[in-house]
């Protein structure tokens, strides 16, 4: 029998929900890997810079159908996790030493990014059935390491890789996963007054939710505040240099909005908690991001009263606080509409925005930028219509909580295909 001291909310939920996501979280530090390793492959970073939307893309695709694995052995589900990310990493340093961009792709593309989903998920409904009053708090806990990770990783990738070289930062990073995941492994549990549901469930079941309104609207929702969030995020540096900020500051501006991302995924997802409609988060931070674009829009414009560069990077950091509150305020928003003993296997399916935004939203900039070359100004007002757009589809999501009809699934699957039910 496990020691008492560990059987409580903090050891059994929030801990492990840290371990795991603090390590997984290190992928928002590709763009301090992708040099070196392109250097190390011969090649340009050009050529594997894919492999980042395909580590997103299966992050967002292994929730989605890995909800119900999660759900029915979260132990299980994170040693998954573990032997996927921690795997990938090695899988990569192969791929170097044999110069293979195919071999990245698979490694840390697609591999890495079932781990990434699959852990991603994994802590989130143990923290929300264990802090039972405050939800929106649990969630911050884990999704904000996710954020918080790329504070920790950062400054120690680029130590290790001057001073060594990229295999062996990739490789200490595995171990250091290895062993944090493992222990998030042997630790969570969910409380002892809980009995998981044991529910099959089957296409129909699957398809029931993706066809729900109501879910649907969430979904478009959190697929435009990525996308928008991604599309900015990803030319921050070039935003920088635009607006005068020296070379030697891009960093300390990088640490400030990695705060504030982190802080968006704690702040927005405790007052959550004090909401009564859980999707008033949102709509306070798809407005404060349209306000953030506009005014980016209008000094960077019209260099109003010489502020520009002050208000351009006000914007970053509200944009980048809005993306993370985005991710932690996902799962209460969903539990307050459909109910606690699916949120894993719903949560999951609605990650799937994440796997379409992680293609979209670098696309959106890099076509605006490069290819219409286009000013930065083009891309504020984009942004701008399509954070309206979310914002003005929040008021349209119910108020009252929801039950999805199976049954109904069921009948509707029976005539098409009787194969399909069973």
């Amino acid at each position: 029998m496990k020691a008492s001291y560990l059987n409580n909310k903090w050891m059994r939920a929030a801990v492990p929900a840290l371990l795991i996501h603090a390590c997984i979280g290190s992928v928002y530090c590709w763009s301090l890997l992708k040099g070196d390793i392109a250097t190390e492959v011969g090649c340009s970073v050009k050529e594997i810079e894919f492999a980042f939307s395909l580590a997103i893309f299966f992050l967002g695709m292994s929730a989605a159908f890995g909800g119900r694995f999660v759900e029915k052995n979260v132990t299980a589900a994170s040693v998954v996790s573990c032997l996927c990310f921690s795997t990938g990493l090695l899988l990569t340093v192969f791929s170097i030493y044999s110069k293979s961009v195919l071999g990245i792709m698979l490694s840390y593309g697609c591999l890495m990014g079932v781990g990434l989903g699959i852990g991603y998920l994994s802590p989130v409904k143990t923290l929300m059935l264990w802090f039972k009053e405050h939800k929106g708090l649990a969630t911050g806990i884990a999704i904000s390491g996710f954020g918080l990770s790329k504070v920790i990783f950062s400054p120690y990738i680029e130590w290790c890789t001057a001073r060594y070289d990229i295999s062996t930062t990739l490789v200490s990073m595995s171990v250091i996963s290895i062993f944090s995941m493992l222990t998030a492994a042997w630790l969570i549990k969910k409380p002892a007054d809980w009995v998981e549901p044991k529910v099959r469930w089957k296409l129909k079941d699957y398809w029931q939710v993706l066809k729900n309104g109501t879910f649907l609207k969430i979904w478009f929702v959190f697929y435009i505040n990525i996308t928008c969030g991604l599309a900015l995020i990803a030319f921050e540096k070039n935003i920088a240099v635009t607006v005068g900020i020296a070379a030697v500051m891009i960093g300390l501006l990088s640490s400030l909005t990695a705060f504030f991302n982190t802080a968006g995924r704690f702040g927005y997802s405790t007052v959550s908690d004090y909401t009564e409609n859980k999707q008033t988060i949102y709509k306070i931070l798809l407005a404060s991001s349209v306000l953030a674009m506009l005014l980016g829009f209008a000094f960077s414009t019209f260099q109003l009263f010489n502020l520009s560069t002050f208000v351009i990077v006000l914007m970053l950091c509200v944009i980048n606080a809005g993306y993370g509150g985005g991710f932690s305020t996902l799962p209460t928003l969903l539990q307050s509409k459909f109910g606690m003993e699916k949120i894993s296997t719903i949560h999951g399916l609605a990650l799937s925005a994440w796997a379409w935004a992680g293609l979209s939203g670098n696309q959106l900039s890099n076509l605006i930028i490069n290819q219409w070359e286009k000013p930065y100004e083009y891309l504020y007002v984009v942004l701008a219509a399509l954070y309206l757009i979310a914002l003005l589809l929040t008021f349209s999501i119910p108020k009252n909580k929801e039950a999805i009809d199976y049954e109904e699934a069921q009948q509707e699957f029976s005539k098409i295909d009787p194969s399909f039910i069973e």
